[in-house]
């Protein structure tokens, strides 16, 4: 019997010729990170353990993300306790405020993942980074703690879950709403502490930024991890940002004979874009279906870690460009890293945004978590191209969020409700996903 991806990559940093699902291995881990929110406890149980050096301070990444800039004295106490660690550790990957941003678009970005890797951090969206042929998944700050002190892991082998997607992607269709489509079949419990492996010819045609958003999601479905298949696609964006690394990739491929927990084929042809409805993320409606029920929203957020990449910032300003954010509407833009801010801006979309009307951060995971920079209010209603939707994530418990493409998101900030794209008047006819997501220009 055959291996999946995942246990291939489970086998060589445990060490071992094969594993099989269920089984318990202690794995050597290749990359490590923790955040602002996670990184003081992480801290705090490293001290308990009693050593003063962590196993390899090129391998651990700290990345202040989710209040950042700190919003208030706590928030700044933690991200001081995290900064001045590094300095004692030497850790080499501390990325101070202006030069970092969002950790799960920041790490591929910087260089710092590779094919094969094992990588883990004190995050549950560590998934995205799976896209990369790679294992990634997110641990408690304890477990974070142990990794520090020892460079090891133990994991239980996840079941794998196979997804394949066939036909041809419609009008307006990203990544978010093949993942959305997904969670919406399997629901939020349907791959509790499994892989979920992503292929077919659909997946092969996806640009890298999509493959992120696919695999950033599968926490929402209760993923151990998410994995995508090595293609000339991936191997091209490692060689553009991580070249350094090609002597330690590991390219892996599921074995034909590997066993599945299950397979599900997902026809795209039959797919429009998607919006979450509160509060779940299997809460799933086509955006035609809520373009009609003239659901007004109070606030737009485009960023986070699913949707705040520069792929996505083109395809939203490409939308909103020469339009105005609707007088209701609160629009917020946040690009998820410096550099995609600094891309942005040299592209002319920051200046599309901010034409519009929209707020603009940078870095930051901001309404995303309720943290700050667009918190909630009680009954007001959000459509966000974040992740989760459940109460109060984004602010009050009697606020609303709804999640959708960016596509969606500046439609729906130009009408006032959520809206299709092809409702603004002088939309693109024509829909080329990768032509918009990956072309600076935005000549129509």
């Amino acid at each position: 019997m055959g291996m999946t991806m995942t246990e291939k990559i489970l086998a060589a940093h445990a060490g071992v010729p094969k594993v099989r699902p269920g089984e318990l291995v202690n794995c050597k881990v290749d990359l490590c990170m923790a955040n602002d929110v996670t990184a003081a406890l992480a801290i705090k149980e490293f001290r308990k353990i009693g050593i003063n050096r962590v196993f390899d301070p090129e391998r651990i990444v700290l990345v202040p993300s989710h209040y950042a800039p700190s919003k208030d004295i706590q928030a700044a106490a933690q991200v001081k306790v995290m900064r001045d660690f590094a300095k004692e550790m030497g850790i080499k990957h501390f990325f101070e405020l202006g030069r970092g941003g969002i950790e799960h678009i920041l790490v591929p970005e910087q260089g710092l993942a590779y094919l094969g890797m094992l990588y883990v951090g004190a995050d549950s969206h560590t998934c995205t980074v799976g896209a990369l042929g790679c294992f990634a998944t997110g641990v408690g700050s304890t477990d974070m703690a142990a990794v520090w002190a020892t460079g090891e892991i133990w994991l239980k082998v996840p079941e794998t879950m196979k997804f394949v997607y066939t036909g041809k992607l419609q009008k307006w269709v990203m990544g978010k709403d093949l993942i959305l489509a997904t969670i919406g079949k399997i629901t939020v419990s349907g791959a509790l502490y499994r892989a979920m492996e992503f292929t077919g010819p659909v997946i092969h045609e996806l640009p890298m930024s999509e493959r992120f958003t696919m695999c950033n999601m599968v926490i929402e479905a209760g993923g151990k991890n998410g994995i995508m298949p090595v293609d000339e696609v991936t191997l091209a964006y490692l060689r553009r940002h991580a070249p350094h690394t090609e002597d330690k990739w590991l390219i892996v491929e599921s074995d034909p004979d590997a066993q599945y927990h299950s397979v599900w084929e997902i026809n795209c042809s039959e797919l429009e874009p998607l919006v979450a409805f509160p509060h779940s993320p299997d809460n799933v409606h086509p955006v035609s279906e809520a373009a009609s029920l003239n659901i007004t929203v109070d606030q737009v957020f485009i960023g986070s870690c699913t949707n705040a990449k520069l792929e996505d910032l083109r395809i939203a300003a490409r939308l909103l460009k020469g339009r105005k954010v609707h007088p209701d509407v609160r629009l917020i833009v946040i690009p998820a890293t410096h550099r995609v801010y600094m891309q942005a801006m040299k592209e002319g979309l920051l200046e599309i945004f901010a034409d519009a009307g929209a707020i603009i951060a940078e870095g930051t995971c901001g309404p995303c978590l309720g943290g700050y920079f667009g918190v909630l209010g009680p009954g007001e209603r959000c459509l966000s191209t974040s992740n989760r939707n459940f109460i109060g994530r984004m602010g009050s418990p009697q606020s609303e969020a709804f999640l959708a493409n960016p596509a969606v998101a500046a439609a729906t900030a130009v009408l006032g409700r959520i809206a299709h794209p092809d409702e603004l008047d002088g939309a693109p006819k024509v829909w080329s996903l990768k032509a918009f997501a990956e072309t600076a220009s935005l000549a129509s």
